[in-house]
């Protein structure tokens, strides 16, 4: 059996220090029934960066009660995207599957705003 290495393009250090890779703690989460794909719209403490919102479409695995308080791991800047009548302020990662994005998370706590080493 033969695999496959996919085409990775090389960054330096300074292009990923460039990005703010932030731990933060979901504070509310609300419907989102404008999206054009089913979405909440979540919000996050980033410690000494603040409370930041935005849109994700993680529906197929996450209720709202099942979010709030979990810390999970954000990108705070990037420009932020209108998105619909929403302005998202941060991208929330996670990991594409089949049955729905699951979500990056924190495996024990850290403070809001700790950077990603």
């Amino acid at each position: 059996m033969t695999t496959q290495a996919a085409t990775v393009e090389e960054i330096g250090w300074a292009d990923f220090h460039k990005v703010l890779i932030v731990a933060g703690t979901i504070t509310r989460v609300e419907a989102f029934p404008e999206a054009r794909n089913p979405a909440w719209k979540v919000w996050a403490d980033f410690g000494p960066y603040g409370e930041r919102k935005t849109s994700a479409q993680i529906v197929a695995l996450y209720t709202p009660e099942s979010l709030v308080g979990r810390q999970i791991v954000g990108v705070i800047n990037f420009p932020e995207k209108q998105i619909g009548p929403f302005r998202s302020q941060f991208l929330l990662t996670g990991f594409h599957t089949e049955q729905g994005v699951v979500i990056t998370t924190i495996e024990r706590p850290v403070p809001n705003g700790a950077r990603l080493a």
